[in-house]
């Protein structure tokens, strides 16, 4: 991939990277659900992540951000560079690739695409698959919080509840969103959140694809929520809205950006105002 233009775009289908396997300037990573969805068969030198790299881990909102020194450490041992091109699929539609590439984004680093319907797609039109674990080469990256714009912070989201140019697209289920289910001190959903559920954009006749653009947009702007707005997208932990994020970057939100805390950090507090 000598010239920009010959980067794959940001939705690959199967048969795109399957042609594209040799690249030295690929990395593919599978970041599954099921840990064990690597070793029953993976894209060709594709590496493994673990999806909890990819949260701090601890404390009172463990799903949030890593700091910049566990971003570098991360990124470091996927074998990261700046010319890297990474493709990101997972075994579930979306979500944890979705959240990796949300982060690639944070830390700016924008020569990234999705495999459409991650692994389902890729067995499903029957291409070649390997078993045997593939081994980074360690790079010395530093990862550094170069777009912060891409994620938002509880305070913000507080202060702009009356903002009628932000609008909060909801990941979670219709039950949580109602506050008829959540394991949270508080249940319920954001007030003026509007709620698609991260796998109704999903297309489940065709291996859990991203459904078709313009009825998603179609849907979307039913909810109020439009390409030219400023959209903020959460679920539990940013790993569902990981693939709503994208989603909306695909169909062209330009101003779309994630919340890391989530309900995890919303749902658990006393001063935060909450809809049922």
């Amino acid at each position: 991939m000598s010239s920009e233009d010959n980067l794959l775009p940001l939705i690959v289908e199967p048969e795109q990277l399957a042609e594209r396997l040799d690249e030295p300037q690929l990395l593919i990573v599978d970041v599954p659900l099921k840990a064990d969805s690597y070793g029953e068969g993976h894209v060709p030198g594709a590496v493994f992540l673990d999806h909890r790299r990819l949260m701090v881990g601890s404390g009172e909102v463990p799903n949030d951000v890593p700091d910049e020194a566990a971003l570098s450490a991360l990124f470091a041992s996927l074998g990261l560079t700046r010319d890297t091109h990474v493709v990101a699929y997972d075994d579930e539609g979306g979500g944890w690739a979705g959240r990796l590439l949300w982060t690639l984004e944070l830390i700016g680093h924008t020569r990234y695409s999705y495999l459409n319907g991650g692994i389902q797609a890729w067995r499903a039109a029957g291409l070649e698959q390997s078993t045997t674990p593939h081994e980074p080469t360690p790079s010395d990256y530093r990862a550094e919080i170069l777009n912060p714009a891409v994620m938002i912070e509880r305070e913000e989201i507080a202060e702009r509840l009356a903002d009628r140019t932000l609008a909060v697209w909801d990941a979670r289920s219709p039950e949580e969103y109602r506050g008829e289910k959540g394991q949270n001190k508080h249940l319920g959903h954001i007030p003026g959140a509007v709620n698609m559920q991260w796998t109704d954009a999903m297309d489940r006749e065709r291996n859990l694809r991203i459904r078709d653009y313009a009825e998603l947009i179609t849907e979307l702007e039913a909810l109020g929520l439009t390409p030219d707005m400023e959209v903020v997208t959460h679920c539990q932990s940013h790993h569902r809205s990981g693939f709503t994020w994208l989603v909306g970057k695909a169909l062209g939100f330009e101003k779309i950006r994630g919340y890391p805390g989530s309900w995890q950090e919303w749902g658990n507090r006393d001063d935060t105002p909450i809809e049922t």
